[in-house]
């Protein structure tokens, strides 16, 4: 795109940045396309930068380092959100930058300064967005309850001034949940709070080489904690492929996940982005990238290419089937002891086997291979059918039976929960039934 631009018109300066290219930017080709480059935070540097091409006065320095806002002084946009953004988007949100922790495969660990913006300002600003209309929000901070006292005041806000259909995610430090947090959490109405807690590994010897920090077994107990005492959806994720983490150690992690009944796994491929830390393995543990976005991992010392294919399927199917919530009952037949992971991997096999591809499968296409795998593996067709038709109904309770369903289940009527109605629909559809 960029050397199609500079052909059709080469008077047009064009200036990037951003995360993903302010890092081993010499040898990258866009350094080579471009007029400038601004390392690091731009909001201070890309204006002066441009008032210095407008006024004639263009700097002769190509590569430059983003000189670092003062969050405490600088104007908040969020007044830029327009009616329509308001109306249809989620509202993306920061109350601090930064991260204080040194997770290898994350580029936040490169900023270990945590930056809070003023509190006050801040919910000044949140309280004219939900005035406008606003609904959803999504915070960006790496780890809003990094300081409960702050984290607190902001649950306790948006709870003052809640109006239906508030939706708030936000992403945790998952085992750090004191009482005082715990106590705010609790006072929400269900459907309005998403958590997106990375676990990312439960083998401590690969959390320790990959310099991340957290206490398992109290990670285990907040989740178990936020699964039975509140009405939180929580979205947590494991990544494949970390340096020294074999399929049998995802495993375990996963299973002990889907044994605490969390809403949401993600399975995530582990991705090098550039300037990211954990580069110090590459040579002892074998990890070979790909050089093109999002840079995932295609080979290392416990996952082959043909290995890491099989997770990629896995990950779609899983969240086409247990994380999309159509599936609650009947998904316990695809999560067989004594181990759900591996279990689910074997119907992911087979499912790819039949259809062959990852995407463009269809709601009713899924139920139709469901039926026919649990017959494939010996499963009770009545039991499985029944299962699969009440699922469906809680989607929409006008649902006729499938055919393919019709000779074990008979036709009927099942209500859904109407006062949910405002709830989001991918975390709603885990609240039905």
């Amino acid at each position: 795109v960029l050397r199609i631009l500079k052909a059709v018109r080469p008077d047009i300066q064009v200036v990037l940045g951003g995360p993903e290219l302010s890092y081993e930017w010499q040898e990258r080709e866009h350094l080579r396309l471009c007029d400038y480059l601004i390392r690091g935070e731009g909001e201070v540097s890309f204006y002066k930068l441009c008032r210095d091409i407008l006024s004639g006065h263009p700097p002769s320095q190509r590569v430059m380092l983003g000189e670092a806002p003062d969050v405490k002084t600088m104007n908040m946009p969020y007044d830029l959100y327009d009616d329509t953004d308001i109306a249809h988007r989620v509202l993306y949100v920061e109350a601090s930058r930064g991260c204080p922790f040194r997770c290898q495969f994350c580029l936040s660990s490169l900023d270990q300064k945590v930056r809070n913006f003023p509190l006050d300002t801040f919910l000044e600003q949140m309280k004219s967005l939900i005035d406008r209309g606003a609904r959803q929000f999504k915070f960006v901070d790496r780890t809003f309850n990094l300081a409960p006292k702050i984290s607190t005041r902001i649950l306790s806000f948006f709870l003052e001034n809640y109006r239906e259909g508030l939706f708030l995610h936000f992403e945790m430090v998952p085992d750090r949940f004191p009482v005082a947090l715990r106590e705010w959490i609790e006072r929400f109405p269900e459907g309005s709070i998403q958590f997106e807690v990375g676990i990312q590994t439960w083998n401590e010897e690969v959390a320790a080489r990959i310099s991340r920090r957290q206490k398992n077994e109290k990670i285990e107990e907040n989740l178990r904690y936020l699964r039975n005492d509140t009405t939180v959806h929580l979205h947590t994720d494991l990544i494949v492929g970390l340096p020294g983490e074999d399929m049998d150690s995802l495993a375990k992690g996963f299973d002990r996940l889907v044994a605490l009944s969390v809403q949401e796994i993600q399975v995530g491929i582990l991705k090098r982005l550039p300037g990211a830390p954990i580069a110090v393995h590459t040579q002892e543990w074998g990890m070979i990238y790909s050089p093109k976005p999002p840079y995932e991992i295609l080979r290392n010392r416990q996952w082959s290419f043909g290995d890491l294919a099989r997770m990629r399927r896995f990950a779609r199917y899983w969240d086409l089937i247990y994380n999309s919530g159509r599936f609650r009952k009947s998904i316990s037949f695809l999560l067989a002891p004594p181990s759900a992971f591996y279990s689910f991997l074997d119907f992911s096999d087979w499912l790819y086997d039949k259809e062959q591809r990852m995407h463009s499968i269809s709601y009713m296409r899924l139920m139709e291979r469901i039926f026919e795998y649990v017959q494939h593996i010996g499963g009770a067709k009545r039991r499985i059918a029944q299962d699969l038709y009440e699922d469906s109904c809680r989607l929409d309770e006008r649902r006729r039976v499938p055919k393919f369903l019709r000779p074990y289940v008979e036709e009927k009527q099942f209500i859904k929960k109407s006062s949910l109605e405002h709830v989001p629909e991918r975390q709603r559809r885990h609240m039905l039934g």
